[in-house]
């Protein structure tokens, strides 16, 4: 059974940090690209940073681009989002998400950042 569970949400002031877990289980992560996603309330769910398999390469929304860091622990089964200089505008809920190809997408439940002072 294809699982993932995110953690390390919370309420954070602006200019801080957070890294976000996502934990894999049913399947080889390393062999998957996975990606990170946010929905704020009202809004559209939206990519924020995705990583490829094999080379592990990343790419990245344009307002997370060179404050958020994706990366992959293939040994672990974890993926990671490390977030820092947060703004309010990145409260939102925080989804991974595993591209399985013939086995369709599948998404955690999400965990919740608020950015607030």
């Amino acid at each position: 059974q294809v699982k993932l569970v995110e953690s390390g949400g919370g309420l954070v002031q602006p200019g801080g940090s957070l890294r976000l877990s996502c934990v894999a289980s049913g399947f080889t992560l390393a062999y998957y690209h996975i990606a990170w996603f946010r929905q704020a309330p009202g809004k559209e769910r939206q990519l924020v940073a995705g990583i490829a398999s094999g080379t592990g390469s990343s790419n990245y929304q344009h307002s997370a681009s060179g404050r958020f860091a994706a990366s992959r622990d293939n040994a672990k089964a974890t993926m990671y989002l490390q977030m820092s200089d947060l703004k309010p505008e990145d409260t939102a809920l925080y989804i991974c998400m595993a591209d399985l190809g013939e086995r369709g997408f599948y998404w955690g439940q999400g965990t919740q950042v608020t950015v607030s002072s």
